[in-house]
């Protein structure tokens, strides 16, 4: 038996260990922490709730524009807010953008390395491997003569003993499976990915300003609409934006989806590794009707319990019984004790750092072990996530959803079952990301008639003034990100936040256990996990990075050798 430690992991934002038990060659046990810790919502406390969007937005250099969203639909919930149907679309098309742009860089330049060997593509018949590409899709990049002059550019960086952005791949590994002209076709499509990736997120510099940190708005957004305007939202800046979501449906659904099925088509067995939990949480999102319907969000707000896709539970983030976080295991305390948990309204936030510091040997698994809290639906631990968001679409009967599913588990030759694992959460991510486009396609064709039809109002000052707000109220912004359910809780009182918690997609997924020894979604997906080489588990990363792990919003800073060298003071 041995203890593996993985730390940090790579290829993520943020900071996480995994320790995993490996007996057998198999994962018996798994241990998951968060060696960073959070602190906006001390930051928060007492400012002007219109602000918070811009504070917790920079909670993460990725997940940014859904982190400001949840913000201001969390102030908007408080103080009854509607925001005309303009804002409504526009919010819905950044969050596309941001979707299909994380799952695309996600699983080209975080998750694919776990699948693709690099070195191997050196072996490549160029002419093979056009042929190959020309039978997946119409991409025009499928010449001989293109495959040829990349693999000469790698050869000299493999040759030079210096493989830049490949450098400390498990290159070789027996877990690898893919042929060379394969590693060599995905290669080819990592370095393209990272063209287009800076494409897409211009909708946000257009609605928003910038990127990664676009600007928002409590009541609508910061933009206005005026064709004739060169400094609003003009007929130009319309075009392109049409233009840009052109060029991603041409990325997904001729790049991207047809790399994830052949790759996939190599590691079926993956489709039974890693399933972990049998709950699977969304809150929902990309609303048609206000967000205050989800019965008309194109993702499904519901749970799933035990993998029973014949109910859909309901779920109300209002509701104190329902969601509460739990510290019993992370380095936290609160007022009334280490075992009870607390719905984020009348959430705690205070710091306790027990055991040596870092760099641990091994973690106390038995006492404290991460800085991230442990949510519980119902006392129930959940997967949220790009898999969530289907399974519950699915079990709901949406027949987008479904048909896309279908048709994928069809070309692959595998069961729905399938699904419940590292190979389906990877493809799941996929799936999202070819339904997201086709949506983002339909919400600016929904803009412009709109704005054909003379509404260009983005904006309500209704309650926007502080001195028309009431004395206390408490909202929930509930939302979407790339990685799961997301949701900012605020309590509002004399017209400053009194209270605010975050219970990010991570928390939910990477959390230690609770007090019932209950494990969380990383730590029960890792058993069962195959480990070829204990030296290098690629097996470890294949299955963490199959969730896209975000652990963001660091605040102290330690060496090597544990000593403390920065620390970020709150007053």
């Amino acid at each position: 038996m041995a203890r593996v430690v993985v730390d940090p992991i790579t290829r993520i934002e943020g900071h996480l260990r995994i320790e995993a038990v490996i007996e057998g060659g198999k994962i018996n046990d798994a241990y998951s922490s968060g060696t960073m810790v959070r602190g906006f919502e001390k930051i928060l406390k007492g400012r002007d709730p219109r602000d918070a969007w811009a504070f917790v937005e920079r909670a993460c250099g990725v997940c940014t524009t859904v982190h400001a969203l949840a913000s201001v639909r969390a102030v908007e919930d408080a103080l009854k807010i509607s925001v005309p149907k303009n804002a409504e679309l526009i919010r819905n098309l950044m969050f596309c953008a941001q979707t299909v742009h994380d799952h695309v860089v996600h699983f080209y330049h975080l998750h694919a390395l776990d699948w693709v060997d690099v070195v191997s593509a050196l072996k490549a018949n160029p002419e093979e491997t056009a042929i190959l590409a020309q039978s997946l899709s119409s991409w025009p990049k499928s010449s001989r003569g293109y495959f040829a002059d990349l693999q000469k550019r790698l050869k000299g960086f493999v040759e030079s003993g210096q493989l830049g952005i490949f450098a400390n791949g498990y290159w070789g590994h027996s877990a690898y499976k893919l042929s060379p002209d394969v590693n060599l076709l995905a290669v080819a499509h990592y370095l393209e990915a990272l063209e287009w990736q800076k494409e897409i997120v211009k909708i946000h510099a257009i609605f928003g300003g910038k990127n990664p940190h676009p600007n928002y708005l409590v009541g609508g957004v910061p933009c206005s609409i005026n064709l004739d305007e060169v400094n609003a939202i003009n007929t130009e800046r319309l075009n392109q934006v049409g233009a840009i979501i052109k060029d991603a449906m041409n990325f997904v659904e001729q790049v991207y989806i047809p790399d994830l099925l052949a790759i996939a088509s190599f590691y079926k067995d993956w489709g039974a590794i890693g399933g972990g939990l049998k709950n699977y949480l969304t809150y929902g999102d990309l609303p048609t009707n206000g967000y205050n319907h989800p019965e008309s969000f194109k993702f499904a707000r519901g749970a799933i319990l035990n993998r029973n896709l014949n109910e859909v539970h309901e779920v109300n983030g209002t509701n104190a019984e329902e969601i509460k976080e739990y510290i019993s295991h992370s380095w936290y305390k609160y007022s009334v004790g280490d075992d009870k948990g607390l719905h984020p309204w009348a959430g705690e936030t205070e710091f306790n750092f027990t055991g040596p510091k870092p760099p641990f040997e091994q973690l106390n698994v038995e006492g404290k072990y991460s800085w991230l809290k442990t949510p519980r639906w119902k006392e129930n631990p959940m997967e949220v996530g790009p898999l969530a968001r289907l399974l519950v679409c699915y079990a709901k009967g949406n027949a987008e959803v479904k048909e896309v599913i279908t048709e994928a588990l069809t070309k692959l030759n595998v069961p729905l079952e399938a699904l419940f694992s590292t190979l389906g959460r990877t493809a799941a991510r996929g799936l999202e990301t070819k339904l997201v486009v086709r949506w983002m396609k339909g919400f600016y064709d929904d803009l412009i008639a709109n704005i054909k039809a003379g509404d260009v109002s983005t904006f309500t000052r209704e309650k926007w003034e502080p001195s028309t707000w009431p004395a206390s109220c408490e909202g929930v912004g509930m939302s979407e990100a790339p990685r799961g359910a997301l949701a900012h809780w605020i309590r509002i009182k004399e017209q400053k936040i009194d209270n605010y918690q975050l219970v990010v997609p991570s928390t939910w997924n990477a959390s230690p256990r609770d007090a019932k020894g209950q494990r969380s979604a990383y730590e029960e997906a890792l058993l069962g996990t195959p480990v070829a080489n204990n030296e290098q588990p690629v097996e470890i990363l294949r299955t963490i990075h199959s969730f896209d792990p975000c652990l963001a919003c660091a605040v102290h800073l330690y060496d090597p050798d544990g000593k403390h060298i920065h620390q970020v003071q709150f007053y």
